[in-house]
């Protein structure tokens, strides 16, 4: 199978050079996907208050909650694809490629009416406050009409990245990220739409991203060509998918779960506190895709050379990962912490709330390299294709110790450092685990088993 000029050779030659090539691209794409939510939050901030501001930003962990699950599953695809491909194997790569969108319009429809009938109610549950609900529930009725489209985005730049293309889907997040900040602006400021105009024009903004990936997988030609006439689910595929995707997902919803029960914790200490916190979760997204595009790499990269049967250049890729990872964390999150208080004022001009968001931001951006570690040696289980292992690890090690923590040294010491202290202990706990069980299981790998 050539590589085409947009593609990697993760299989042949020097490896770090390649990796920052693929890397660089997927940083920018996932900034761009940020930036959709930063304009809503920073629009709405600026020009609907700090109520609409509240309302907006404590919402994102309960969009994480009923997305993560399926987001997981294109983890399953780019795992899929780039095992086939790696093996030479074309019509399985064809297979994958149809099963993967299928599946995204299939799970974005479900999201859909899921999402809307359900999200006030799950508000109610996270004990949101009599001013915000209200918003934040008319905001998630109209983002969750975009789910077919968000799934489908990510489900084809999944495919993409999967060959080594990272460079298509930035394109198409730049162009779609332009109309969601012009919407944004028309929406909020001409017509005064509030939370209303920033979901819509969030949900546009991810149906052109989604038409944009579908047409250029339909101009492809060979093993990546999509066709709507050939949509399908093959069993074969669909099990592999799953069988990585899921406890990716499970992992993504029980992390987003927990997360549900720190925004129910936040909540308690009222407004100022949430939309500081909002603020702060922003910026410390950026941190984070930064981080994560390497787990992405590393799953990968990791993926193809399994599907070349390269041991050697397999624990290569895991080692320049983690290299990486440690390297960006430290860098973006100092950073990030340095000027904290710069970058919340880009979201709020109160005082109040911007002390709240630094708070946060002394926790977590100084420690976030650790996150980063974490979810690299995941992406490189996942893409030996252990994907079970680390759902355990992490449900345990992350998720379990901080509702123990927020049930037990909360409960004694109810402050804010306190709450967010739970994500750096769980992220060290987390990561030890991750390592013994990559140890293990790199010496029993064995290709047939797939």
């Amino acid at each position: 199978m050539k590589a085409k000029t947009k593609e990697v050779d993760m299989i042949h030659g020097p490896l770090l050079g390649k990796m920052i090539a693929f890397t660089i691209p997927v940083i920018l794409s996932g900034v761009l996907q940020l930036l959709f939510n930063a304009a809503d939050v920073i629009v709405v901030g600026r020009f609907a208050g700090d109520e609409s501001l509240a309302a907006v930003g404590s919402t994102s962990s309960l969009i994480n909650l009923l997305v993560n699950l399926f987001m997981g599953l294109s983890v399953g695809a780019n795992v899929t694809v780039a095992f086939y491909f790696g093996c030479d194997h074309k019509e399985k790569v064809r297979d994958t490629v149809h099963t993967s969108i299928t599946l995204s319009l299939i799970s974005g429809l479900f999201l859909t009416v899921f999402g809307m009938a359900a999200s006030h109610q799950i508000l109610v549950w996270m004990g949101s406050p009599e001013d915000v609900i209200g918003l934040a529930s008319l905001y998630l009725k109209i983002y969750f009409l975009g789910m077919p489209a968000l799934l489908t985005y990510n489900f084809g730049a999944a495919i993409l990245r999967a060959t080594g293309n990272t460079k298509t889907p930035l394109y198409f997040l730049t162009a779609s990220g332009v109309v969601n900040v012009i919407l944004n602006l028309g929406l909020v400021i001409g017509f005064h739409l509030g939370v209303a105009g920033v979901a819509i024009a969030t949900v546009i903004s991810e149906y052109i991203s989604a038409v944009l990936i579908l047409w250029y997988l339909h101009r492809q030609e060979g093993v990546l060509k999509f066709s709507f006439s050939q949509l399908d689910i093959k069993k074969d595929v669909l099990g592999r998918i799953i069988r990585i995707g899921l406890p990716a997902g499970i992992q993504g919803t029980v992390f987003s779960l927990s997360n549900v029960v720190i925004q129910s914790a936040i909540n308690s200490f009222g407004s100022t506190v949430i939309a500081g916190n909002s603020a702060a979760s922003n910026i410390e997204g950026f941190v984070y895709m930064a981080m994560n595009a390497v787990s992405q790499t590393a799953v990968t990269f990791t993926s193809q050379n399994y599907g070349a049967g390269d041991k050697k250049r397999i624990k290569k890729v895991m080692m320049l990962c983690l290299g990486i990872v440690i390297t960006v964390g430290l860098i973006t999150g100092e950073s990030a912490f340095l000027f904290g208080k710069q970058l919340l004022h880009i979201y709020t001009d109160s005082e109040p709330v911007v002390n709240a968001g630094l708070i946060r931001m002394s926790y977590i951006c100084t420690t976030y390299f650790l996150c980063g570690m974490m979810d690299t040696m995941v992406g490189c289980l996942r893409g030996i294709g252990k994907s079970i292992l680390p759902m355990i690890m992490s449900i345990i090690g992350a998720c379990g110790l901080r509702l123990v923590w927020i049930a037990t040294i909360f409960q004694i010491h109810h402050t804010e450092g306190i709450l967010y202290m739970a994500y750096p202990v769980t992220w060290a706990i987390t990561l030890s685990a991750h390592i013994i069980t990559y140890a293990i299981c790199f010496k029993l790998i064995r290709y047939k088993n797939f």
